[in-house]
């Protein structure tokens, strides 16, 4: 496992996502450029890809502080393939794929021709990706519901922020599958607010979500216990890795959604998104680095509620719009209060450690 360490200067975890803003936004104004050939058109859509980046760090860094917690129990060997493989996923899979695909699969067209109707038709590739967003907002809102409430329903857990209610979730969690229990009565709470053929997609859609949590869990259960089927440097990383990428995959739907808002080019999208999503790799290495989750007792909680309440925002998505901003600084909110509330429990106890010291000091004269 990797061990803290507070010797490096904080800026310098962000050397290559410095590098890729520049290099990304440098290719934002060409793609501007080239698709309106006014300076007008260049800065505009140069703005748009700042804008996007700001939206995906907003969004995701309750992501990184999750990642990172579950980086610090993995070996160095995965924590690297994550941090490279990863940002490969993430940024290439996520932010060109994912869309592309849900294009093939909606208008029952080859990758190709999806790829030619992103550049050829951005209206009509935002239109399809719009109509497909109620059952990737029941998929991905079930998924991050079930992370989150996993977390709070744990008998082991013994650092409350919340004290009155993170205490009565961890003692019922030996309710067996009480966190699935309540998770099923929202969905079928929702399904019965939307009507007809959308009630079923969203009712399918989620259970779909449910499924891919409990077969992530169970796979990575066996790849990261077993002993005896992989080597050492396997060991403890492998599920990790498909939890993390799955999990990185339900934090950018929302995302790579709401990037329609602002512009329809998937090219665009891509590189503003691209570039926010090198922002939260540089943060998870920093978080892990530095043992900042330990330093700061209630920060992992903030970023928990903040997935709970994001995988609500998504549930109520499919029945109103609900804005980006929004979603945004609600998770941040959330992870700033819980951050202060860290920085209060540290110094009352140091200030309890003074006072015993002073004690102490007075007993022996």
């Amino acid at each position: 496992m990797s061990t803290p360490s507070t010797g490096q200067p904080t800026l310098s975890y962000f050397k290559w996502a410095f590098i890729v803003t520049a290099i990304g936004l440098l290719l934002g104004g060409w793609v501007g450029w080239q698709s309106t050939g006014t300076l007008g058109g260049m800065a505009t859509v140069f703005f748009i890809c700042a804008v996007l980046a700001v939206l995906e760090i907003s969004l995701s860094f309750d992501n990184a502080i999750v990642n990172a917690n579950k980086l610090k129990d993995m070996t160095p060997v995965w924590q690297h393939r994550f941090l490279t493989w990863g940002i490969v996923i993430a940024v290439f899979g996520m932010r060109i794929v994912f869309p592309l695909l849900i294009v093939v699969i909606a208008a029952g067209i080859g990758p190709i021709e999806a790829l030619f109707l992103a550049a050829r038709e951005p209206g009509e590739y935002a239109r399809i990706m719009t109509e497909a967003h109620l059952p990737i907002a029941a998929f991905g809102g079930t998924f991050l519901m079930m992370v989150g409430l996993t977390y709070f329903f744990d008998h082991e857990k013994e650092v409350h922020w919340i004290v009155f209610l993170e205490k009565h979730m961890a003692r019922s969690a030996s309710i067996k599958g009480i966190e699935i229990a309540f998770v099923l009565l929202l969905i079928l709470l929702f399904s019965n607010l939307l009507e007809g053929e959308e009630a079923n997609t969203f009712v399918y859609s989620a259970i779909y979500g449910l499924l891919t949590f409990l077969v992530v869990e169970v796979i990575g259960g066996l790849l990261d216990h077993s002993q005896k089927a992989m080597s050492e440097a396997a060991k403890g990383g492998l599920g990790a890795f498909i939890y993390l990428e799955v999990l990185d995959a339900s934090f950018s739907f929302d995302g790579v959604i709401g990037a329609f808002a602002l512009s329809q080019n998937l090219f665009v999208i891509a590189i503003g998104l691209g570039i926010g999503a090198m922002y939260v790799r540089s943060m998870t290495i920093m978080l892990v680095d530095k043992g900042t989750l330990a330093e700061y007792r209630y920060l992992e909680h903030g970023a928990f509620y903040a997935i709970l309440i994001l995988s609500v925002i998504m549930y109520c998505q499919t029945l109103v719009h609900i804005p980006e901003v929004i979603t945004g600084l609600g998770g941040a909110g959330l992870i700033g209060i819980s951050l202060w509330s860290s920085i209060r429990y540290n110094r009352k106890e140091r200030e309890e450690e003074l006072e015993h010291d002073r004690q102490a000091v007075a007993e022996n004269i």
